[in-house]
């Protein structure tokens, strides 16, 4: 029976262990549509985790700087996702996050052109619209290793063999898309959509002159396109 002890104070008590989709629709439907995930006793879950015990909770949406870096987090995930269903053939292997945006680092045969960038983007916004559940699995070091290897991933391969042997690995999937990734993810395809891809760049692999060069492609998320609009109208007022 857990009591979740609310930002305001308030303590919600509830018969039996509660996800985070739960306790947002026990709220609020108003919040359960803006959740993007959860903070429990300070640690960032994703909304589908359950809450066993006592708890301080916070329902994290795309308002707070942390429900935005999610949102971009997520639409690196659906980037990748984008360029697999286009090209097959091509790799994943790292997406980070970072100021204002995001990118995706693939390895591929040939460098990506504008038109293929049309292209991913709008089959980016196709998935959006698909409003692909968003589900996370716990795996072993060997299940992922294998699983990856099938798919013909030996990049996500070097990087689970470089995690350290108790750490968990879970995994995301979304469609018939799947990535090696810690988390939180937004539940849902369906709440991204505000994005832009902007570039295209070569980087070597972990940043190695002597490792494969691969292509990364850059972009850009935020809360809603209005914010979008004025963040790429402040790039090409600065070009």
């Amino acid at each position: 029976m857990p009591d979740i002890r609310l930002p305001d104070g308030t303590v919600r008590s509830f018969p039996a262990a509660v996800t985070g989709v739960e306790l947002a629709e026990s709220i609020g439907k108003g919040l359960a549509k803006a959740a993007l995930a959860m903070r429990v006793n300070g640690q960032l879950q994703d909304l589908s985790r359950t809450i066993a015990t006592d708890a301080e909770v916070t329902i994290v949406t795309k308002d707070t700087p942390e429900g935005l870096e999610i949102l971009r987090h997520s639409t690196a995930h659906l980037l990748a996702q984008a360029v697999q269903d286009l090209f097959p053939e091509a790799q994943v292997t790292i997406g980070p996050v970072i100021d204002q945006g995001f990118y995706y680092d693939f390895a591929f045969s040939r460098g990506f052109t504008p038109e293929d960038l049309e292209a991913i983007e709008k089959r980016m916004h196709e998935l959006v619209q698909a409003d692909l559940p968003v589900r996370r699995e716990t795996v072993s070091r060997e299940e992922a290793i294998a699983r990856f290897a099938d798919l013909g991933e030996d990049y996500k391969v070097q990087i689970i063999r470089d995690i350290p042997a108790d750490e968990p690995l879970t995994l995301y999937h979304q469609g018939d898309f799947v990535d090696l990734c810690r988390g939180p993810h937004v539940p849902r395809t369906g709440v991204l959509g505000a994005f832009k891809l902007l570039r295209v760049a070569g980087a070597y692999w972990r940043g190695d002159p002597r490792n494969p060069m691969l292509s990364r492609i850059y972009g850009t998320a935020w809360r809603n396109e209005a914010e979008l609009e004025a963040y790429l109208h402040r790039l090409a007022e600065a070009e």
